[in-house]
């Protein structure tokens, strides 16, 4: 570890960016993740899982979790001012779990430039996304489905674990990219090869918000 640099994730709790983690590890000593929270300090701004939820799934792992407040207008500058303060701590690369949307790379490695950080996306390019998917499979991750469009996933899918049975059916979904790289569903990961333990939900409640549904976790436990 000693002649790694030091990295944070840029992170959601998902499936994406616990898969750049796992891959970036090799290369990158992991020292914390950063979540982008609501103003309130309630939730995640990107999936809306409770920020409590998401510091225990840190604890899971063995690293902080960063939570940072902004409202939209704030969230570049907040990040930006965060990113400066990490870099004061040694850290000098930023982990993203994009995988095609060009502008938000753009965006990523922009702003890490102006705060110093070096940004690496080690899911960029990756066209297959049964490939992507097998892997975290094959990896040992186990996440749920937590958010879903309305107009493409009904609310049943909210609670499903990713398995193989999931990919067979999500991929007769017509215009689903089996992946949610298009936002069609997001997740938040129970478990994987980075935990050292995993977290078992007690209780959920499906929730619609406008065009989304949510699978609210109010309440887990570490096993």
């Amino acid at each position: 570890m000693e002649n790694k640099l030091k990295a944070f994730v840029s992170w959601s709790g998902g499936k994406d960016s616990a898969l750049a983690c796992y891959r970036a590890r090799e290369d990158f000593n992991v020292t914390c993740l950063l979540n982008m929270i609501i103003e309130d300090g309630t939730r995640c701004r990107s999936h809306g899982v409770r920020t409590n939820i998401l510091q225990m799934q840190g604890e899971a792992m063995g690293l902080p979790v960063v939570q940072v407040r902004s409202s939209w207008e704030s969230y570049e500058a907040e990040f930006k001012k965060t990113l400066s303060s990490l870099k004061e701590k040694e850290i000098e690369v930023g982990i993203f779990g994009d995988i095609d949307l060009e502008e938000h790379r753009e965006w990523v490695e922009r702003v890490s430039r102006e705060s110093g950080i070096k940004a690496v996306l080690p899911l960029w390019g990756e066209t297959n996304r049964e490939h992507l998917i097998q892997e975290l499979l094959e990896t040992g991750f186990e996440t749920v489905i937590v958010a879903t469009r309305n107009d493409l996933l009904g609310q049943e899918w909210l609670g499903r674990i990713i398995d193989n049975d999931f990919v067979t059916e999500i991929s007769k979904v017509s215009g689903v990219d089996i992946s949610g790289e298009g936002g069609e569903y997001h997740t938040f990961v129970l478990s994987g090869p980075m935990f050292k333990k995993k977290l078992k939900i007690l209780k959920s409640e499906k929730i619609p918000r406008g065009e989304l549904s949510f699978l609210d976790i109010s309440e887990c436990e570490l096993m």
